[in-house]
């Protein structure tokens, strides 16, 4: 199998993890505030790639010695998205930041097209933005509108959108950076978020074997394997394939909260599930090969 396949492949499994991160934070029940969430989460991320290096033998210092670049757009990326993820939650609605924040697909997409050797097909874009269409019916079934007094909020998710799409996109120019470097970059991520939270937050923790299951969860998941996987996959494979197939993620998440009896089921539902399917099937349609022109064949 072509190693641009097999990256794209991992890079899907991603979108599968992120597909259960409802779920997992259903379980912690809504109680633990976010920066103390996320510093916890990324910490067992950090911890994850630890015991990679030790079943190797490694103690992972190697790892440290990266560019300022790479640690930019890592720690960027990281810490950048989820910071402003959750500011704009606390200046606009939660449904209308989602539509605003779930954009980074589609911008990967558009994006990708200035990274060296690739190019926009246009079955990509037209799949993309099926995606988004169906990802928007999906998540703003309970939107209220936008409102002027929530501008600043929406900005901030705009924000968050450019910067996972720009972190997907750019980490192509740092592919040489092994995604072991990754797990130092969850570790500086847990450190910032754990400094928000001490400025921001009273520390609560889960009083619950389920609110550990789901925090575990997250951290091993999500959080985690997701990211790792992420990382391989925007470097070596289809990045504009890899946008497309993002938008799976809000579905797996409402098919999951349907299975597990946390949500109805509803023809917006399998509606969006059409849309978002058929997006992601035009997108990852094989192209066509050209046939040989007569003179070519001849020569």
């Amino acid at each position: 199998m072509p190693v641009r396949t097999t990256a794209t492949l991992i890079g899907a499994i991603s979108v599968l993890l992120w597909g259960t991160l409802a779920l997992l934070t259903k379980l912690t029940d809504g109680e633990i505030p976010e920066f103390q969430l996320m510093a916890i989460t990324f910490a067992i991320a950090f911890l994850l790639m630890c015991g990679r290096w030790w079943s190797r033998g490694e103690s992972g210092t190697a790892y440290l010695r990266q560019s300022p670049l790479a640690w930019l757009i890592g720690v960027g990326g990281l810490f950048g998205y989820h910071f402003c993820y959750f500011k704009a939650m606390t200046l606009a609605p939660a449904v209308e930041v989602s539509l605003l924040a779930y954009l980074w697909p589609l911008l990967i997409v558009l994006f990708s097209a200035l990274l060296p050797g690739e190019h926009l097909r246009g079955q990509h874009l037209v799949g993309a933005v099926l995606a988004l269409i169906g990802c928007w019916l999906l998540v703003g079934r309970n939107a209220q509108g936008f409102a002027w007094d929530s501008l600043p909020g929406y900005l901030v998710a705009l924000a968050c959108a450019l910067i996972w799409s720009s972190y997907s996109v750019l980490s192509r120019l740092v592919r040489s950076v092994p995604t072991d470097a990754v797990g130092w970059f969850c570790l500086v991520t847990a450190l910032l978020a754990l400094g928000c939270h001490l400025m921001w937050e009273e520390t609560v923790w889960p009083q619950q074997t389920s609110q550990w299951i789901g925090v575990l969860g997250l951290g091993l998941g999500p959080v985690g394997i997701a990211f790792f996987t992420w990382d391989y996959g925007v470097k070596h494979g289809n990045l504009p394939l890899l946008g497309t197939l993002a938008y799976s993620a809000p579905l797996i998440s409402v098919v999951l909260l349907v299975l597990a009896g946390q949500a109805s089921s509803s023809t917006a539902l399998w509606l969006a599930s059409l849309i978002i399917v058929g997006g992601s099937l035009i997108a990852g349609w094989p192209r066509r090969r050209q046939s040989p022109t007569t003179e070519e064949a001849t020569t």
